[in-house]
C-alpha cells in the first residue's frame, strides 16, 4: 500500500469555493505525481491558507488535496477550520457526489425498490438495502418515527451482496405479491434470522436483485446501507453506512 493509499483510507478531504475544470496536462509537477499513483483529477477550486484545492477518485473512492502556495508540495489530509468543522465533505458533496448521483437519480427511480411508507411522502429517499445487513435493519429503525408520522418514503433498492442467501431473501421480498409486507415480514423477525426464503418468489425476482447488484457496483457504493436523498436545494446527498443523529436530520427533517 503506497503513502497515498494509506491517507485515502481514513479520510475523505476538501473544501468548498468556486470549482474549475483541471486539465491534466496544466497541472503541477506535484500534482501529476499523484495522477501517476492513480489518482484522476477531477476539479480544482481556491482553498484556505492560499492553497489550491483539488478533488479527484481513485479506485472508486473520491478525495481531495492541496496544492501549497509555493507550488512544490501537495497534501493529503483532513482540513478542519478554527472550529472543528470537517471541510472536506461539503467540497465532496459539491464537486464530486452530487454531479454524480445527479445523473444516476433517474435510474434509482427506475430501479427495483420496495416502497415502505405513505406513497404521498413529501420527501422520498432511496436506500440500497441488503436483507442480512444489521445496519439496513438499524437504519429502518431509526426512519420509524418519520415513516410512521407519514413524512418519509423509504424506497429500498434491494440487493443481496453480504452472505450466500442474501439474494434468494432479496428476490423473496421483491418476488412477493405485497412487497411492502414482505419487507415489514423480514423487519420484524430480522434478528430471528428474517423472512423464510421462498423459491417461487425467487424465481419471480432474482433478476431483478441482480440488476440492483449491478447498479449499484455501477454507482461505486461499497456498503450497505447506501443511502441517497435530495436536500432543501434539490442536490443530490448520498450517505454510505448508518447515518449518525445529524445526518438523519438532514436528510429527513426534525424528527416528528
Amino acid at each position: 500500500m503506497t503513502p497515498l493509499q494509506r491517507l485515502m483510507h481514513g479520510a475523505l478531504l476538501s473544501t468548498a469555493v468556486i470549482a474549475t475544470s483541471v486539465q491534466a496536462e496544466e497541472n503541477p509537477p506535484a500534482i501529476q505525481q499523484l495522477e501517476q499513483q492513480g489518482v484522476e483529477v477531477l476539479e480544482s477550486f481556491d482553498a484556505p491558507g492560499g492553497m489550491t484545492g483539488y478533488v479527484g477518485e481513485m479506485r472508486g473512492r473520491s478525495l481531495a488535496f492541496y496544492l501549497t502556495p509555493d507550488g512544490d508540495h501537495v497534501i493529503v489530509g483532513t482540513m478542519l477550520d478554527k472550529e472543528g468543522n470537517n471541510l472536506s465533505e461539503a467540497s465532496i458533496q459539491k464537486l464530486v457526489v452530487g454531479p454524480k448521483f445527479e445523473n444516476a437519480w433517474p435510474e434509482l427511480e427506475d430501479s427495483h425498490w420496495v416502497r415502505d411508507g405513505d406513497k404521498d411522502a413529501n420527501t422520498v429517499i432511496y436506500t440500497f438495502t441488503d436483507p442480512n445487513c444489521p445496519y439496513c435493519y438499524r437504519f429502518r429503525q431509526q426512519a420509524e418515527p418519520w415513516i410512521d408520522a407519514g413524512k418519509v418514503q423509504l424506497r429500498h433498492i434491494m440487493v443481496g451482496i453480504l452472505k450466500e442467501d442474501s439474494l434468494t431473501k432479496a428476490a423473496t421480498i421483491l418476488g412477493s405479491e405485497n412487497p411492502e409486507a414482505a419487507m415489514h415480514e423480514h423487519q420484524t423477525s430480522f434478528e430471528q434470522g428474517g423472512i423464510e426464503v421462498d423459491r417461487k418468489r425467487v424465481s419471480a425476482a432474482h433478476l431483478e436483485v441482480k440488476a440492483n447488484n449491478s447498479l449499484m457496483q455501477e454507482m461505486g457504493l461499497q456498503a450497505t446501507p447506501s443511502t441517497l436523498y435530495k436536500g432543501e436545494d434539490g442536490k443530490i446527498t448520498m450517505v454510505q453506512g448508518l447515518p449518525n443523529p445529524q445526518a438523519l436530520k438532514r436528510m429527513m427533517g426534525p424528527r416528528p
